[in-house]
């Protein structure tokens, strides 16, 4: 295990006071990566060898979103690994010991140059530490994006010197920088994914598409030169009030949005983003009626 202390400090956190999620991506990578400083024989192997680590996805579990001034601790430990790849859990925690986020992610390891993937020996590999798999939820890698859906194209971003890092392309924690822009406003999330399919460098142009779909997913394509660099998945955290009684979210009234979004030519005002509010904005539409089916 490695570990690193951070505070939640004025550039790391939003206008509320909030840890950004971008900043928390960035305590997850820059631990991720320091990791290697536990793992002498990795890194001769690594220097010898002009390889690296890239990341290939990651999967976050928001428990609670840190404020400012809070002290926390990002730990990492690699549950497996293989010849080309390798798996770690990264979990960040308060003062107390709770746990803040709970993460896991997939890497690569890469030629530095090339940006092949390249082997580790097993002599090399049995010197790794092994240690248990956390408990989190552990999905698919690879993001299946909605069939059919209508993408909305947002205005490219120019790839700056400032997003490099020293690998040469691209930190994966400026994806998710990018996609949050996007973000729908009042969008509260609790569950992330990102899929890495490419790195992007310096003097290309990222071109974001949005989509949030009416069960409270919304995903962000990133593409550059016509190809998908990075995909990002969040998940809408709903309130109690939008559960039934067995408290799962009404794909009735999360269906009424979607129809409501199609009669009104797409548009999508955020006060439909509540079932509840879904209901007083069907019922306005209809003249007043309020068929027993939308309760």
């Amino acid at each position: 295990m490695y570990s690193i202390d951070n505070i939640v400090t004025t550039s790391t956190c939003d206008k509320d006071g909030n840890l950004k999620l971008f900043s928390a991506f960035q305590m997850m990578q820059d631990c991720s990566e320091m990791w290697i400083e536990s793992e002498p024989g990795v890194k001769t192997f690594f220097e010898e060898s002009g390889m690296t680590q890239l990341l290939a996805s990651r999967e976050v579990e928001i428990v609670r979103v840190p404020r400012f001034k809070e002290r926390l601790r990002t730990e990492t430990s690699v549950f497996e690994v293989k010849p080309m790849f390798g798996f770690r859990n990264t979990f960040i925690y308060d003062s107390d010991g709770n746990v803040c986020y709970k993460t896991w992610s997939m890497g690569a390891f890469v030629d530095r140059i090339s940006g092949k993937l390249q082997r580790i020996p097993d002599d090399v590999l049995n010197t790794v530490m092994i240690e248990p798999k956390k408990d989190m939820t552990y999905g698919d890698r690879r993001i299946i994006l909605p069939q059919n859906a209508a993408f909305k194209e947002q205005a490219s971003v120019a790839v700056t010197h400032n997003d490099i890092d020293y690998n040469g392309h691209v930190n994966n924690a400026n994806y998710i920088r990018i996609a949050m822009e996007y973000l729908p406003e009042g969008f509260a999330y609790r569950h992330v994914r990102v899929e890495y399919k490419r790195p992007v460098r310096f003097g290309e142009v990222i071109v974001p598409k949005t989509y949030l779909s009416t069960d409270g997913i919304f995903y962000v394509e990133l593409l550059a030169d016509n190809a998908v660099c990075a995909i990002l998945e969040l998940k809408r955290k709903f309130d109690e009030q939008t559960k039934n009684s067995n408290g799962t979210i009404s794909s009735l009234l999360l269906s009424l949005c979607d129809r409501l979004t199609t009669k009104c030519g797409g548009r999508h005002p955020t006060v439909w983003r509540s079932p509840s509010n879904c209901v007083t904005v069907a019922i306005q539409l209809c003249g007043g009626s309020h068929p027993t089916v939308w309760r």
